[in-house]
């Protein structure tokens, strides 16, 4: 439903909702009158207060006198009222300094990203990769570690590290190392994760001539990481932070065993849509477990490739004019570090 304001309507909206936002406390129309820009009576602003919970967009809680939000409140806040806010000079330092030093390191970034997003916002901070449909593999190294071990690493075009040690039956050589590394970056690199399997690593071994045999594990290896690195992984941070909203205890425990399980949140991240920044606000959540909280996700790119994404779930009570720009600057950084750590 399209709903159309007056100005005055929009300016009493917009007050209820940053006030609401920030004590936590319905609203009446005494405390209100004290923030408006419009010098309107207490009788007016009661008046007015009512008709904008007749269409929908304020609630009136059993307990108190006051208003607060509705969902269809804070989205028409979101959409209609909300300003531009520049993200804050400190903020964007701190995410910085706390990013920068896993920039060698795809995991760790991600885990970096995670945690500093959680501390900024005090909600649970959620992450994932780009399911490796397009991905292609970017490089294959291996480094021995002992007579017959050797670690092994792949990496994709969309950031993705993998690495695993792998035992050979025979003793590792130089000229083995410098034969699988011809066949791999002959063979393997530019080569879609998806294509990518036992029998195909199998067939690029035979190749390899008299070392074909002695390399085996290491293909196998190489098969075993592009599998993973084709497959979304997950990360959830803070979720601890949710306990501490009390509009959010009647459904605390549901909330976190959703959170718990790893495939609805696979869902939600990997889910597509226009606009470089996601949210959604109590029930236009898929899932009725987040039907009293709000998500705000936005997707990173890595060499201008689907590379993942990174979110906040919280309380739909969010002050969304700073948490937005957060979501979004450090989204966009992590895609930058990505991207200048591939070239």
């Amino acid at each position: 439903m399209i709903v159309e304001l007056t100005q005055r309507r929009k300016a009493i909206l917009a007050a209820i909702v940053e006030q609401y936002i920030r004590t936590g406390e319905p609203v009446g129309s005494k405390s209100l009158l004290e923030t408006l820009p419009l010098p309107l009576s207490s009788a007016t602003v009661r008046n007015e207060m009512a008709e904008l919970s007749a269409l929908g967009l304020l609630e009136q809680p059993h307990t108190s006198a006051g208003r607060i939000p509705s969902h269809a409140g804070y989205r028409y806040y979101v959409d209609h009222l909300m300003g531009q806010q520049a993200l804050d000079e400190a903020i964007r330092r701190k995410i910085e300094r706390a990013v920068s030093g896993a920039s060698d390191d795809p995991e760790r970034l991600l885990a970096k990203a995670g945690e500093v997003l959680a501390g900024l916002t005090n909600c649970a901070a959620v992450s994932a990769t780009s399911p490796g449909e397009t991905a292609v593999i970017r490089r294959v190294e291996t480094v021995a570690v002992g007579l017959r071990t050797a670690m092994l690493v792949l990496l994709t075009s969309t950031g993705v590290l993998k690495s695993k040690i792998c035992r050979l039956d025979s003793e590792i050589t130089p000229a083995l190392l410098e034969s699988f590394y011809n066949v791999t970056a002959s063979m393997l690199v530019g080569r879609p994760l998806c294509d990518v399997n036992i029998s195909t690593m199998q067939t690029l071994a035979a190749s390899a001539g008299e070392n074909a045999f002695a390399m085996l594990p290491l293909m196998a290896g190489a098969a075993e990481l592009a599998r993973e690195a084709s497959l979304c992984d997950v990360r959830l941070e803070g979720q601890q932070n949710l306990l501490s909203y009390r509009e959010l205890e009647e459904n605390a425990y549901e909330l976190m065993e959703f959170l718990r399980r790893g495939e609805p949140l696979f869902s939600m991240l990997t889910a597509r849509s226009k606009g470089s920044v996601k949210l959604f606000i109590g029930k236009e959540n898929q899932y009725k477990q987040l039907h009293q909280s709000s998500v705000i996700l936005a997707n990173y790119s890595v060499n201008d490739q689907e590379g993942g994404s990174i979110g906040v779930i919280g309380p739909t009570r969010l002050d969304y004019a700073k948490l937005i720009p957060s979501v979004k600057y450090l989204t966009d950084l992590v895609g930058r570090i990505l991207t200048s750590a591939l070239e």
